[in-house]
């Protein structure tokens, strides 16, 4: 009976003798500011003619320290055209993308344009909307 609990107290006091080691964190870098500033990502155009195609104009500034090179800009639908400055937009320069809607269908309507550039990891989606009388 002495053995079995100088045994118990021996494996007690071993499995309190283990430390806890600190669990590993992983950061995560957090950038400050985009390096593109888009005066708006989002356009409400009202009411628009039917059959008559609306250009819209996203406009945005390079904020960042390196040229910014649009690399792939892509409309959610058929029904809108993109047009976009093909050149490096250099530090402080601006710069934009164009979507030209095809009013061709009555009624309301939201659209996308998709952004891609080599200074965001992550698409820009651009958006517009109204309705079309």
């Amino acid at each position: 009976m002495k053995a079995i609990k100088i045994l118990f107290a021996a494996c007690t006091f071993g499995l309190m003798s283990f430390a806890i080691l600190p669990s590993k964190t992983n950061t995560v870098e957090v950038r400050a500011t985009a390096p593109i500033a888009w005066k708006s990502e989002l356009i409400d155009l009202g009411e628009i003619p039917q059959n008559k195609p609306k250009s819209i104009d996203f406009e945005f500034k390079n904020t960042g320290k390196t040229a910014v090179v649009i690399t792939n800009v892509k409309a959610s639908c058929g029904c809108t055209a993109t047009d976009y400055t093909k050149t490096p937009i250099q530090p402080g320069q601006t710069a934009k993308v164009t979507a030209t809607y095809n009013a061709a269908a009555k009624g309301a309507f939201t659209k996308t344009v998709t952004v891609t550039t080599n200074a965001e990891e992550t698409p820009k989606v651009l958006s517009f909307k109204g309705t079309v009388i």
